[in-house]
């Protein structure tokens, strides 16, 4: 017996039991996503998530370890994010044509996001560190992580909290839409993008090219434009 407690510890240390966990854990969490037709609340990336933090619980082992595994999935993000331009680019003409609608929609869902998730949460009686945390939540992964870095935020809290956003927005924001008769794949997929970032920009993909490439462009505008504003913000407001 302890030879075989031995061996689980020796496995539990090593980056590449975590990174197969990460694998396995997807591959169940698609097969799931299909059996329940597609459906939002059981987006992949949140039964993957579930099962491996219930893993993670049970077999008593600390995010740092996990992410010594996990950190090369993490920085397949970036390219990941990158290649959404290709779609985009077969979109140029519309975008010409409503761009200033966009960056606004962008500006002005970014800035709600935020002062929100912050007040309810200075409302609420959270700590600094965790209000800070809020402010990035509704960007993708690694912009969040970053600026939650720089901010003086926690990053394991904001990683939480960006796919929790993710996951409400993807599987909320289409049939808000549908109640208020907008149809548009480019309105649909920049909403999406701009709400639900990775996540929305995946839901976004299973409907149209077009509404990913929309929700390409909203993902990143919005995280450009709250890594950049976000920290002018709050030393204005004397949060820093």
């Amino acid at each position: 017996m302890n030879g075989i407690a031995a061996l689980g510890q020796h496995l539990a240390g090593l980056p590449l039991t975590w990174l197969l966990a990460t694998l396995a854990a997807y591959r169940v969490a698609v097969a799931v996503h299909r059996k329940a037709r597609n459906s939002p609340w059981l987006h992949p990336v949140a039964v993957a998530t579930l099962l491996l933090v219930s893993i993670l619980l049970l077999a008593d082992i600390d995010y740092a370890t996990y992410f010594e595994g996990g950190r090369y999935i993490h920085i397949l993000l970036g390219p990941a994010t990158v290649a959404l331009a290709v779609p985009l680019y077969h979109q140029l003409a519309r975008l010409r044509r409503a761009w200033m609608g966009l960056l606004g929609g962008a500006l002005l869902g970014s800035a709600v996001a935020v002062v929100v998730a912050m007040v309810l949460a200075a409302a609420l009686g959270a700590s600094h560190a965790t209000v800070l945390s809020m402010a990035a939540k509704s960007v993708t992964m690694p912009i969040a992580l970053g600026l939650t870095e720089k901010l003086g935020g926690i990053p394991s809290l904001t990683s939480a909290l960006v796919m929790l956003t993710g996951i409400l927005g993807g599987a909320i924001t289409q049939p808000v839409l549908a109640l208020m008769r907008i149809g548009e794949p480019y309105i649909a997929g920049f909403t999406l993008g701009t709400v639900a970032h990775g996540i929305g920009t995946a839901r976004a993909l299973q409907g149209s090219i077009e509404m990913g490439a929309f929700a390409g462009l909203a993902m990143g505008l919005a995280g450009l434009l709250t890594a950049v504003l976000v920290p002018v913000g709050l030393q204005l407001a004397g949060l820093l």
